[in-house]
């Protein structure tokens, strides 16, 4: 998609406005964005009721915030965290990327603005992208292992909170307070421009929070062709001999068409603060229109009428785009000093989502999502020397899918949940337990799904203990009982999924899955050195996962939804030392590794039965499935470091790293290995307080700096689109 200056004047405008409103007298100590934030383990989480710094949870959890943030930011949510132990992202395009925690993401993984779900379908389908913009967050929390005690049956392999304070809980420190950004990017001609206000009244009691943002992006270079090595050969194979020269000629390179990205997003919050709580409202908005490239959708291919698919396959097929749009509305609500409760806490939000894939200007599958949710919790002390909280949470979820390619049926998803969550110190032992309960119900159209109504129950547990050796060393041990109810679908699919070019067939019989899993970690810090290392292992009884059963049909491969007892190891380490910290400054190197492995542990396979649609007649398939060997899409082993410089008088820091991503060859049958790759990225900044108070920083930063081809492994496009080449970001950001 093109884009000329003059569409991103708008853009231009917030940081003019912010340098004319800027307050002159503030002193730049009093605001913590202008200072680095040297241990991000000491940040309290929010993720939990219970407020905890990172050091002090039991569970494993990364953050996020401050300097470190703003390096990490990408255009997904995804690609924000990607770098951070046991974390990777999805990839379909520039303008979908999830989080992949320890191997698991889709349904698995929960994503949240502030702990309530983010109410988009970025589930649904790898295609559709997470509705929260990672430039608006004040801070990002990876919760690592089951989080279903918190969050329930979606966030049975961790969850993702960002932190963005939409609705403001406290008067800021100044009656005017915030922030803005511009920057432009060499690989896709990208500008983005944001900027963020917070302020309170004169009273001290009325509170507002205002943010905008705005993202084109064009197509982005890569380094070589967009058709990988192993799918060019393939496609060599099955061309007629003649028409090889032709492929050859025809073949992308340099520019990935089709992968552009458009973000608008918005919001407005206030609050009225009060000596014992707060209540405030928000509205916000997430709108991006971003192409699908390789992917042009051709029905011609499963028509009766093959003399007009031979007239049709001929004409080029129209590029992919989609738009989606959300519209979310929130309230929220607190109490402090409730005689034998500590706190209250009331969140609402519901979500207005569509999402419009377009072939070409034609209107293609319309998404269309509605939902609601609300969270209470409550914060109780010292109770039989337990301190702790009490919740429920409830949520509906209203889900329509319109158009010739909707593989999934209407339904209407209703879940509540009830859990308590307590903490105890034993000497030199700090505890954790917990236990949770959910009950699930999904309604389907029995005239379009393939099975029944169902409905579920999930119950989790937990118990979790950190010996502490010393303040600078201590051991952590964890063990879960985590449940989780299969999605309408994992249920009900059925059809052609274009997102993933198969048909996709659901399983209406999946019954619940199980997770049991133990962990141990070891922390330790002393003086410039701090050393983070886990290993653990999960069990699954029923787990469920997307089979490719080894059939194509007219070339689309046939996929079902399968269960069978699966295995995960994995392990963790991040190292980080200060070695030098003299008159040329401070220097710090910081190393990571990461592997999972994920195995089926069933026995035999598995036969199954699907039919595939075409026009009023069907072809029938049966096919066997093994229930052992590889889990397909498994992120690969990482290994990672990086040097950073902060000059002594703090106005320049500086880093460079590489992280090198393992060849995948434990694939599941049917699936390709895939090569791996070492992405190695830098930054440079250079920040100066102002004697009004204010503060400016000029940055530099470059991902990928050797051009190098890379197709992650867990990405359904890895054939068709690599990820971008050699990008350089430049901008500035304006602190006041």
């Amino acid at each position: 998609m093109p884009h000329t200056t003059a569409r991103f004047r708008p853009a231009l405008l917030p940081l003019a406005l912010l340098a004319c409103l800027a307050p002159p007298a503030r002193a730049a100590q009093d605001d913590p964005r202008h200072d680095e934030v040297k241990d991000l383990s000491t940040i309290v989480v929010r993720a939990t009721p219970l407020p905890r710094t990172a050091e002090d949870l039991t569970r494993p959890v990364e953050v996020l915030a401050g300097e470190r943030l703003d390096e990490a930011k990408a255009n997904s949510l995804g690609e924000t965290v990607a770098r951070l132990p046991g974390v990777q992202s999805s990839y379909f395009g520039p303008g979908v990327g999830r989080p992949i925690i320890r191997g698991l993401d889709g349904a698995r993984v929960q994503v949240l603005s502030d702990g309530l779900a983010s109410g988009d379908v970025s589930t649904v389908s790898v295609d559709h992208a997470v509705s929260i913009e990672p430039f608006l967050a004040n801070q990002i929390e990876v919760l690592k292992g089951p989080s279903t005690l918190l969050y329930g049956s979606g966030a049975i392999g961790g969850a993702v909170n960002v932190v963005d304070g939409r609705i403001p809980e406290a008067a800021t420190a100044q009656p005017l307070e915030g922030r803005a950004e511009l920057r432009a990017g060499s690989v896709n001609d990208e500008k983005t421009g944001m900027v963020r206000l917070d302020g309170t009244s004169a009273s001290g009691r009325v509170v507002f929070h205002f943010d905008a943002l705005h993202r084109e992006t064009g197509d982005y270079d890569i380094p070589g062709f967009a058709e990988s090595e192993h799918a060019h050969e393939e496609h060599a194979h099955e061309e007629q001999e003649g028409e090889e020269e032709e492929h050859e000629e025809e073949q992308v390179h340099g520019v990935l068409p089709n992968s552009f990205v458009r973000t608008d997003s918005g919001a407005l919050g206030v609050s009225y603060v009060g000596d014992r709580g707060f209540v405030g409202v928000g509205y916000s908005l997430f709108n991006t229109r971003y192409g699908v490239p390789g992917h042009a959708h051709g029905h011609e291919e499963h028509e009766e009428d093959h003399e007009e698919e031979e007239e049709e396959g001929h004409e080029e097929e129209a590029p992919v785009h989609i738009v989606m749009d959300q519209r979310r509305s929130e309230i929220r609500g607190g109490l402090d000093d409730l005689g034998v409760f500590d706190s209250l806490r009331v969140k609402f939000a519901h979500n207005d989502y569509t999402h419009t894939e377009y072939e070409g200007d034609e209107i293609g599958t319309v998404f269309d999502n509605d939902s609601l949710e609300g969270r209470v919790e409550l914060v109780h002390e010292d109770w039989a020397g337990w301190s702790g909280a009490f919740g429920v949470q409830g949520s509906r979820r209203d889900f329509r899918a319109i158009g010739e390619e909707a593989f999934v049926p209407a339904s209407e998803s209703r879940d509540i949940g009830l859990f308590w969550i307590g903490e105890r110190t034993l000497g030199a032992f700090d505890l954790e337990v917990g236990a949770r309960h959910d009950s699930n119900r999904i309604d389907v159209d029995e005239g379009e799904a393939i099975g029944p109504s169902r409905d579920f129950g999930a119950t989790s547990l937990s118990a979790a203990a950190r010996w502490n050796f010393g303040e600078d060393f201590h051991l952590s041990f964890g063990l879960d009982r985590a449940q989780r109810s299969p999605t309408a679908e994992e249920l009900y699919s059925n059809g052609l999924h274009v997102a993933t070019q198969s048909f996709e067939f659901g399983n209406p019989d999946l019954d619940v899955e199980t997770a049991n899993r133990a962990e141990i970690g070891v922390h330790w810090h002393r003086g410039p050195l701090r050393l983070g290392a886990s290993l653990y292992h999960v069990r699954y009884d029923d787990f469920v996962y997307l089979a490719d059963t080894g059939i194509e049909d007219d070339g689309t491969p046939a996929r079902v939804w399968n269960q069978s007892d699966a295995r995960f190891n994995g392990a963790e380490v991040d190292l980080q030392w200060t070695f030098a910290e003299n008159e040329s400054g401070e220097w710090s190197l910081r190393t990571f590794g990461d592997v999972v492995r994920g195995k089926l542990a069933g026995d035999g396979s598995q036969e199954v039965a699907f039919s595939v649609p075409h026009g009023d007649h069907t072809h029938d398939y049966t096919a066997d499935i093994a229930l052992d060997g590889n889990l397909p899409r498994i992120v690969p082993a990482r290994l990672g470091g990086e040097l950073r410089w902060r000059s002594g008088n703090g106005n320049w820091r500086a880093g460079v790293g590489a992280v090198r991503y393992a060849r995948q060859d434990d694939v599941a049958e049917h699936e390709e290995e895939t090569p791996g790759y070492t992405l190695v990225h830098a930054n440079l900044a250079w920040h100066l307080d102002t004697p009004g108070g204010n503060a400016w920083e000029v940055f530099v930063d470059g991902n990928n700096l050797l051009d190098e081809e890379a197709r992650p492994h867990t990405s359904f496009l890895k054939d068709l689109a690599p990820l971008p080449g050699r990008n350089v970001t430049a901008g500035v950001r304006l602190f006041f």
